[in-house]
This record gives structure tokens, C-alpha cells and sequence, in this order.
């Protein structure tokens, strides 16, 4: 479930169906659905989708439930945006008893159906959405299901689509005129299946990605667009990570892109799914570094997923160590399949890995935090403390950096023969072609050994169950690398925000000796206004424009009420990483180097260039 670099990007990983090559089919080749909905777009502008679910079969009682989460890792009870829940079995209402929050009980015989509205409009690949301009569906936000049944094959039908919008998703949905208005429905072999396959419908252009084994193509809501650099960028990346990893698990594969303004306030991101991703970025630096994390996700998590996560449970939490390694080491390749296809050049990618470096040394709780307890404590993320310098670390930064630490310490046992690429290919016929989860770290740490053919348990011990300081400089100084400490001042605001679930620019820090706690800012402040309009696209960049003394004019929301604060732009002491090659590296060092930049092992190549 990736990030972007600003926001926690989380995944939905579905029970075993959804690891199948093609978990979603027509709706010809299901016959008659066992469990159908049907989920009107009319009125788009009132935000209301009106859904009708049909359960044939009842046997004298029906419980049917909402998944309390989704996408992220959050619980968000998306029973909260339902009303005037219905049922009735032919013709008849009958009553329907509320057990708790998200499930609800029919007693009756035969087929009942359940009506009801849900208001969505909140921008993002992690919500859903429906207003004038377009509706975007994740489908567990929206439609119940069954428990106990969710292994029965789904029908989906989408109605009253207005007259110029049309459906886009890894469903195949195939659409018609009733009445005057269009409708489309396909089929998908369980609820998880459909679950996992989110849906576009309203005004876009489609890309078909050309020269890919297996069909790819992109639908692109965006304000404007360069059709073939994006064709262009996304042939480079999905052709190395399907070389990489020999071959496609896809029979077709859909971005489902919203660029630039389309992108709303969400603040940015992607969400992995089986055959499909959703993306909404607002720069094409962002796009590129989200777009080869959601692709790669394809393998690493997936199909390669911690046995924990399996089946999921839509009721509560579900808890494993190896987020840094799901979601972490899945940025490690996105960095890799960046510079490895030169959509990066080699300086950027050591900007890049300094940076992530730089912004894990800058968390006090890196002390304290292992990779695995910030992996536990992803549901936590939701908290505006949990996300403060000395209370969290980030599993996709700590991740990403181990990856290319365990590359090199694979690539030096070797002698470069062997590499991280070695692992994940291993990883994905054992466990992802066999749709078999992986026991956490340890799976992961008995395949490295196996690949470098020595223990990493000490490595795995110390830097990943434990939070020991990680070793930059030995470890990188076996690929000829040098990290470099750099020392300035730079304008600080004495917070930290970022976006919520529904896209609100939310207070998360306050520094306790700034001016922004003198005038009274504090953590979980919704920040309406800035400088008298929208909030920058581009925290840092704005920030970087500004100077000590200057001021930030805010407008607030806290407990109902309205306030303006006005926060003068102080000053902090910054220490940053930079990566930088060393010029008397050894051969084999710089071998290791040019593996690491290309793809490469000794002999052998998983470079398409």
C-alpha cells in the first residue's frame, strides 16, 4: 500500500482468491451471481450512493456486516457513513435489528434484500467518492457482506451512470442502456475479490502501456497530460519489475490515475491491489516513485504476504512484524526500478537513500523503536501523537533503508554473485506462486541465508527485532559508499501536519520551545486556512522560501470553533545524510555499486537495459 513519501501508505491484503491470476471475471462467466448489489450513481452531486443488496438462500436468520477498515490502517467504521438501513423479503419490509456498529440481523427464508445509503466525498486512493465530476469506489467502503459467505462468487451492477461517464476497474465490467441510463455489471469470484478491485467511473483518458507481455493500461483523470511521456515512464517500470521478477501474475493489470488538481486534498499516495492500482499525486516527481512501489507491490505483498494478514478479518485489527519488509523493501525497489531504468539519475538516488536516512536519524524514537514494533504499531498511525518524533519511526523509511544495507551485505557474501533480487525472486516461488503466507521476519531471514549462503541472525536481530544503531557506514562502504554528514540552518515552523483519512491538513506536533506553541497551535488542530487560502502542495518547499522572523497566518478549527493564530517562521539546526562515492573504493566494492545502480549480479543480469 504505498506512500507517497508524505503519507502512510497502506495496503488491503484479501483472503486467498485475490492472490489467483485472474480473481475477477465477466459477469457471463459467473452465471447467476449467489450474492448481487446494485449501487445507483443517480444525483451524483449529493454525494449519496444508494445500494441494494440480494442474499438468496437465507435459512431462517441473515447477519450481514460493513468492514470496519480498509486501504489504510486505520479502524474508520465506514458503517458511520450509512442511512436508513432496509430489508425486505419480496415485497414485504421486514424489521432489521442492529447488533453493534457494523452488523446488523434479518430473520426470514429464501431471498432478502437490504437497501440503504452511504454518503461518501472524500478525495484519495484511500476513500471513495462520488460528487458531479467523477465517483471513485473502494468496494469494501461501500457494499455489506455476508459473514461466513464471502467465498461465494459477487455480482456487482453499477446504474444510473450519467450520460457522459463511464466505469473503469480490474472488474470487467460491461455496460448497457436501461431505460435511457447506462448500467454496467460484472462478476468477481468472492466479495474479497471484488473488495480488491476498486472502481473509476466518470470522465477520463484511457493509455494502453505498449510493449508490456500482458495488457496494461492507465485511466488517467487529470487536469492535463502528456500521454507519451506517461506511456513511456510506465513501459520502463513495468517492464523491468516484470523482468526482474520473470514474468506477469496478471492476466491485465489498470492504473487508476488522478493527476494534479484531480487529485483533490488528499494529500497523495497509492493503494495496491491484486490487479490493479489507485493512485492521486498532485507532481510527476510524486508519481513516479508511487507508481513503482504500487507496481512492485504486484509480488511483495500481494502475493508475498505475512502469513498474519491472511484471510483478512474486515472486524478488527490485524497485526505482523514485516510491514517494513511489505511495505519498506517495496520502496527499496522502487528507488531501484527508478535509476535502474534511468527515469532516475544515479545522483538522485543517493539523494533519495540520504534522505531517508536523514529522516529516520531525525526521530528520537529510532532509539527505542524496531523495525518489527513499528511494524505492530502501524495502527497507531492514525493518532496525531503516535506520530511525533519521539513516539514512532516509520517502517516504510526504516524498511527501505534496510533493504539496500541486507542488498550489499548479500551482494559481499557473494562476491556479487547473489543479490536482494535473488531473495524476492525466491520469496515469490515459494510463498507468492504458491499463495502461501510467510512467517513474518523469519521467512524472510531464512531465505537471505539461503540466497547468501551464511546467518543473518545477528543483522536481524540487532536491526530489525531490535532498534541497535544501524551500521551506514561499514555497510556501505562494501559498495563503495560514503555517508557524509552535513550541518545547516534551515526555517522551521515548530509543527509538523499532515493529511487525515479524508484529506484534512490536521496539526500532529507542536515543538513545545516554538513560537507556534507560545501563541497557542496544538496537535490535532484541522488547519482550514493558510496564509488566508490553501495549504502548499509542497511543505518543504514553501518552507525553504521563507525566512526566520517571517509570518504564517493560520486558520484553525478546534472543537467547533473558529480561531486565527499567526506563527512566526523560526530557526533550527539541522544535521542531514548524504550519499557520496568514494573514489578509492576497490574493485570489488565498485562492482557491488554498479549491481546495486543496474540490477546486476556476477554473471548474471536482471537489468533490461
Amino acid at each position: 500500500m504505498t506512500q507517497a513519501r508524505f503519507l502512510v501508505l497502506f495496503l488491503l491484503l484479501a483472503a486467498s482468491s485475490v492472490h489467483a491470476k485472474n480473481p475477477v471475471s465477466p459477469a457471463g462467466d459467473n452465471g447467476a451471481a449467489s450474492i448481487q448489489y446494485e449501487i445507483s450513481l443517480a444525483n451524483p452531486e449529493r454525494h449519496l450512493f444508494h445500494v441494494e443488496m440480494k442474499v438468496p438462500d437465507v435459512s431462517g436468520e441473515l447477519t450481514v456486516q460493513i468492514p470496519s477498515w480498509n486501504a489504510l490502517y486505520q479502524i474508520r467504521d465506514f458503517s458511520s457513513h450509512m442511512q436508513q438501513v432496509e430489508a425486505r423479503i419480496g415485497s414485504d419490509k421486514v424489521p432489521i435489528e442492529k447488533i453493534d456498529k457494523q452488523t446488523w440481523k434479518i430473520k426470514g427464508h429464501g431471498m432478502v434484500k437490504i437497501a440503504y445509503t452511504t454518503f461518501w466525498d472524500e478525495p484519495g486512493p484511500f476513500a471513495t467518492q462520488l460528487n458531479s465530476e467523477h465517483a471513485f469506489i473502494n468496494p469494501a467502503m461501500v457494499p455489506l457482506y455476508v459473514p461466513g459467505r464471502t467465498a461465494e462468487q459477487t455480482q456487482l451492477n453499477l446504474s444510473d451512470l450519467p450520460d457522459d461517464w463511464k466505469p473503469a476497474s480490474a472488474l470487467k465490467l460491461e455496460c448497457a442502456r436501461v431505460v435511457g441510463k447506462l448500467s454496467c455489471a460484472g462478476g468477481a469470484s468472492t466479495y474479497d475479490a471484488m473488495a480488491d478491485a476498486p472502481v473509476e467511473v466518470g470522465k477520463f483518458t484511457v493509455i494502453d502501456v505498449p510493449g508490456i507481455e500482458a495488457p496494461v493500461r492507465a485511466i488517467v483523470h487529470t487536469d492535463k497530460l502528456d500521454k507519451k511521456r506517461l506511456a513511456e515512464e510506465l513501459h520502463r517500470i513495468c517492464a523491468y519489475e516484470l523482468k526482474l521478477m520473470e514474468g506477469a501474475p496478471f492476466d491485465s493489470y489498470t492504473f487508476l490515475l488522478h493527476l494534479g488538481k484531480t487529485a483533490g486534498s488528499s494529500g497523495g499516495g497509492g493503494m495496491e491491489h491484486a490487479n490493479s492500482t489507485a493512485i492521486a499525486v498532485r507532481s510527476e516527481g510524486e508519481f513516479l516513485n508511487v507508481a513503482a512501489h504500487e507496481f512492485f507491490h504486484l509480488w511483495n505483498v500481494k502475493r508475498i504476504h505475512p502469513a498474519a494478514l491472511d484471510p483478512v478479518d474486515y472486524t478488527k485489527e490485524q497485526y505482523t512484524r514485516a510491514l517494513w519488509f511489505a511495505e519498506g523493501v517495496t520502496s527499496t525497489y522502487a528507488s531501484y526500478t527508478l535509476v535502474r531504468t534511468g527515469l532516475w539519475s544515479k545522483s538522485l538516488f543517493y539523494e533519495d537513500l540520504g534522505g531517508q536516512i536523514s529522516d529516520l536519524e531525525a526521530r528520537p524514537a529510532g532509539a527505542w523503536q524496531s523495525a518489527e514494533q513499528s511494524s505492530l504499531d502501524a495502527w497507531l498511525e492514525k493518532y496525531p501523537i503516535y506520530n511525533r518524533p519521539a513516539n514512532s519511526v516509520s517502517y516504510y523509511t526504516k524498511g527501505q533503508v534496510l533493504g539496500v544495507l541486507l542488498d550489499i551485505l548479500i551482494r559481499d557474501r557473494t562476491d556479487d554473485q547473489h543479490s536482494l533480487d535473488d531473495v524476492l525472486r525466491s520469496m515469490n516461488e515459494e510463498f507468492g506462486k504458491r499463495n502461501k503466507g510467510y512467517r513474518d521476519s523469519l521467512d524472510i531471514r531464512m531465505t537471505a541465508e539461503r540466497v547468501a549462503g551464511g546467518s543473518f541472525e545477528e543483522f536481524f536481530d540487532r536491526y530489525v527485532a531490535h532498534a541497535e544503531p544501524l551500521p551506514y557506514q561499514r555497510v556501505l562502504g562494501l559498495a563503495g559508499l560514503e555517508l557524509k554528514t552535513v550541518e545547516r540552518r534551515r526555517p522551521s515552523l515548530g509543527f509538523s501536519a499532515g493529511r487525515d483519512a479524508s484529506g484534512a491538513l490536521v496539526v500532529r506536533g507542536v515543538d513545545p520551545e516554538s513560537n507556534a506553541a507560545q501563541v497557542g497551535l496544538r496537535p490535532g488542530d484541522a488547519i482550514a486556512t493558510w496564509n488566508r487560502g490553501e495549504a502548499p502542495r509542497d511543505f518543504d518547499e514553501w518552507l525553504n522560501a521563507q525566512k526566520k522572523g517571517n509570518v504564517l497566518h493560520l486558520g484553525i478549527q478546534r472543537d467547533g470553533q473558529s480561531l486565527n493564530l499567526e506563527v512566526r517562521i523560526g530557526e533550527a539546526l539541522e544535521n542531514s545524510f548524504v550519499i557520496v562515492e568514494n573514489s578509492n573504493a576497490g574493485e570489488k566494492a565498485r562492482r557491488i555499486r554498479e549491481g546495486l545502480l543496474h540490477g546486476t549480479t556476477q554473471p548474471v543480469t536482471a537489468s533490461v537495459r
